[in-house]
């Protein structure tokens, strides 16, 4: 079997694991589906199998500039407005051909940013 049948899975290290579940589960709405074989990371299940999975490591919780995931979602427009009801805000960045909501138009589809408490970055497309 190659890699290319396998599932795969987004991992975010954070600094602290109680206000990283705060986040993931209030703000975002993610479900907790197990706590790993160490018993302290948090896996999350997500849609068609996958799932995201946090784990403590505060020397490394939001060091890297890139995107850790993304979401695909059927009405981008919505979810993003029912995000913003829970407090999370969406990034702008410098360089890139964002509208004034933080939204890119990448021709086949749009994308917007958002950090968890530790920055580390995620999106979501539609």
């Amino acid at each position: 079997m190659s890699l290319s049948e396998c599932r795969i899975a987004a991992v975010a290290a954070v600094s602290d694991l109680d206000r990283a579940r705060s986040f993931f589960e209030g703000s975002l709405g993610l479900s907790p589906m197990d706590t790993g074989a160490a018993g302290e990371e948090i896996i999350y299940e997500c849609g068609q199998g996958t799932g995201l999975m946090v784990y403590p490591s505060p020397e490394n919780a939001g060091t890297g500039s890139a995107t850790l995931g993304c979401w695909e979602v059927q009405d981008l427009d919505s979810e993003m407005e029912a995000l913003k009801a829970k407090g999370v805000e969406f990034e702008r960045y410098e360089g890139f051909d964002q509208d004034e909501n933080g939204v890119m138009d990448m021709g086949d589809g749009r994308v917007a940013w958002f950090t968890d408490p530790d920055g580390n970055t995620f999106a979501i497309a539609g």
